[in-house]
């Protein structure tokens, strides 16, 4: 699989480097986080057609919710007859259940990549200079169990501890508008507080990417939301 991201891999660690150079004069030492946090909003830009699909399948969802419990209600003792009928609703309506996963799905790669490009140490057969540089007193290329073992409130810890609170902070608040109902909506509810536990295995420069991409989703779903809401309307 690692070799499948080599070429992603080069081109990623050319603009996140030739980002970092251009913010430098400007940043700093923070030059490098910030260019992981514009090459992540750049990422998600370019995913927008998939969240616009989504947010109009959720708000066809919606809708389709009356005529989906009725089925279950009608079809409650007859599993494979309720799942024929949600098809067929579904490809009535020109939906599908799975057009909110799109833009999850979509960015997978995007973050396999930025994982990879801080756990190797050579990029395109040279040294990955990426692995030098740090987040205040944390090095990017470093995990929280790696450094939580010097004190858990040492400097590089807490950076991470307050990476993980706003995660948290982003994941409370997406929670809490997830529309969806039964066991899908709990899945759904539940799915932005796994990113602190990843978080916590991952470099902090996946960590970042991680906060930057959760962000993004918040805005962008109440920005989507309201969009389609009104030109519905």
């Amino acid at each position: 699989m690692f070799g499948i991201l080599d070429v992603p891999v080069s081109i990623a660690a050319f603009l996140v480097g030739g980002l970092a150079d251009v913010l430098r004069p400007a940043a700093g030492g923070l030059a490098t986080a910030l260019a992981i946090v514009l090459f992540t909003a750049l990422v998600r830009l370019s995913l927008v057609p998939f969240a616009v699909g989504a947010a109009r399948g959720e708000r066809t969802r919606a809708r389709l919710l009356p005529k989906i419990q009725a089925l279950r209600d009608k079809h409650a003792k007859d599993p494979r007859r309720l799942q024929r009928e949600m098809v067929a609703l579904y490809a009535a309506e020109g939906a599908s259940p799975l057009a909110g996963c799109l833009p999850m799905v979509a960015q997978t790669p995007f973050f396999m990549v930025m994982y990879r490009l801080f756990v190797s140490a050579t990029v395109a057969g040279h040294q990955n200079l990426l692995l030098a540089h740090t987040l205040l007193a944390a090095p990017l290329g470093q995990n929280w169990i790696g450094v939580v073992g010097g004190g858990l409130f040492a400097p590089p810890s807490l950076v991470f501890l307050g990476l993980f609170v706003l995660l948290g902070a982003v994941a409370v608040w997406t929670s809490r508008r997830v529309t969806a109902e039964g066991p899908m909506g709990l899945v759904a509810r539940a799915l932005p507080f796994g990113t602190i536990a990843v978080a916590a295995f991952v470099p902090l420069a996946a960590g970042l990417y991680l906060l930057t991409s959760g962000a993004w989703t918040a805005a962008e779903r109440a920005v989507l939301r309201r969009g389609v809401v009104l030109a519905g309307a």
